[in-house]
């Protein structure tokens, strides 16, 4: 099947309003309700077939790992690693006990696809997982799931009670010699545990916070051993590329974007929700399955790839097709699929201010820039969203984002800086129109800083 009958497909089927608003696309979506998502259901929609073709054909690690590749799926996490790639990485005959952890800790505002695949087809999820571990040799696998999800984490230990008792997990699955132990276990709702590293340390009992690589994970990971990390929707994509073949899968996106992407549209669109779709669709196409810009407004803005993602202008976004490379010329990042679309009436200022409130609020403080950095940034853009701004803040905006920028032990200083900067790249004139207008009194507008907030 290529991009253009899967895309046909979606467009026959899509648009038929699905569970809490979401819509729905014949490859990982069909037929969902929220009733169907059992052991019996998944096997019903071709579940776990793939995991027996490799026990039945005996298929090796290489063969297995070498249709991922073919594939060319990349991280669907956000990061967009080849995943193929990533596995080969793994030390195959180290001698010890080896890890596979599933990072469902989605906390990236904006997004909301990962919840869904584990609430409505969590067994695609542990059929994807598994054929993971016997293509790396691992024994041992834990989900991480976002703490403040907590009926998805039972329902997810529900599905893994029912593979169990199928033979599907635990000692010599299917009549192999292959095992493979896979546990749940959640988060507290913290953002930083969503940075791989950040999430082994929570896993491990400590204080969630990224350590310094090197080591990566693959070589010192969980308790210190060879540890693969994927995102959710990466493994729920894995059965369908063994059943059919990584060309297929690669023929259904575009070069070195293989597949397809699950988008959680938010904002000023008609009909928000999850819609996936071929990998090099064009975005205008994305924004009129999503029920287009809310009626009487026009598009303004868009960021691509949930909050973190520099925002691109709408003459810029209508150019772009929704996949990593396109939207990484355009100067932003696909991510993690989160397109959060503004509409002509939202202000930047106040929107980035939003923004800048998050990261400061959700830096862990390990790192000096992040976290005395995201509190200036907040503080700068909220003297000017109040009618306080001075000519100088525009350069200290830019000057406090470079000096966070690659300086920090994980992302979470880019994800602050990066929307910073785009802000003011792309929609200047707005920031510069709020300092110029006359000063309000201090009782109209400046606002005491939130408890808790640092800096």
């Amino acid at each position: 099947m290529n991009a253009q009958q899967v895309l046909s497909q979606f467009q026959a089927t899509g648009v038929q309003t699905c569970f809490h608003g979401r819509h729905i696309n014949p490859q990982i979506y069909a037929g969902l309700d929220g009733t169907n998502w059992r052991l019996k259901d998944y096997e019903a929609r071709d579940g776990y077939k793939a995991l027996r073709k490799i026990i039945d054909e005996g298929l090796t690690q290489d063969q297995v790992i070498a249709t991922v590749k073919e594939s060319a799926l990349r991280g669907r996490g956000g990061a967009g690693f080849p995943t193929g790639l990533k596995w080969s990485f793994m030390p195959r005959q180290f001698p010890g006990q080896k890890y596979l952890v599933c990072n469902s800790d989605e906390g990236e505002p904006g997004t909301f696809k990962d919840r869904d695949l584990l609430q409505f087809n969590p067994h695609q999820v542990i059929e994807g997982m598994i054929i993971a571990a016997y293509a790396m040799g691992i024994t041992v696998g834990y989900n991480y799931i976002h703490g403040e999800i907590f009926q998805t984490y039972e329902r997810f230990e529900e599905a893994l009670e029912e593979a169990r008792a199928a033979g599907l997990l635990g000692n010599d699955i299917l009549g192999s010699t292959f095992s493979f132990q896979l546990h749940a276990a959640h988060g507290f709702g913290a953002y930083i545990c969503g940075e791989e590293t950040a999430l082994l340390e929570s896993l491990e009992g400590k204080k969630g916070q990224p350590r310094f690589k090197p080591p990566f994970p693959a070589s010192f990971g969980l308790y210190g051993k060879p540890t693969t990390i994927n995102n959710t929707e990466t493994f729920a994509a894995v059965p369908w590329i063994i059943r059919n073949g990584g060309q297929a899968y690669l023929e259904c996106g575009k070069p070195n974007n293989g597949g397809t992407k699950i988008y959680s549209v938010s904002g000023d669109v008609e009909l928000p929700g999850n819609y996936e779709i071929p990998l090099g669709t064009p975005f205008s196409k994305l924004l009129e399955l999503a029920g287009g810009v809310r009626e009487g407004r026009t598009l303004k803005a868009v960021i691509p790839g949930g909050s973190s993602a520099p925002v691109l202008p709408a003459n810029i976004m209508m150019q772009c097709t929704m996949d990593y490379d396109s939207i990484a010329k355009a100067g932003s990042m696909l991510g993690s699929g989160a397109v959060i679309v503004m509409d002509d009436s939202r202000c930047m200022v106040e929107s980035l201010k939003r923004l800048s409130y998050f990261y400061m609020h959700e830096s862990c403080g390990q790192c000096t820039p992040c976290r005395e950095g995201t509190g200036w940034l907040w503080r700068v853009v909220d003297r000017i969203h109040n009618g306080h701004g001075k000519p100088s803040d525009m350069d200290l905006l830019n000057s406090v984002a470079d000096n966070i920028q690659g300086r920090t032990i994980c992302a979470l200083g880019d994800a602050a800086a990066m929307p910073v900067r785009a802000m003011i790249k792309h929609f200047r004139h707005e920031f510069e129109a709020m300092i110029k207008r006359p000063n309000l009194p201090a009782s109209d507008g400046e606002q005491p800083m939130p408890a808790g907030a640092r800096g």
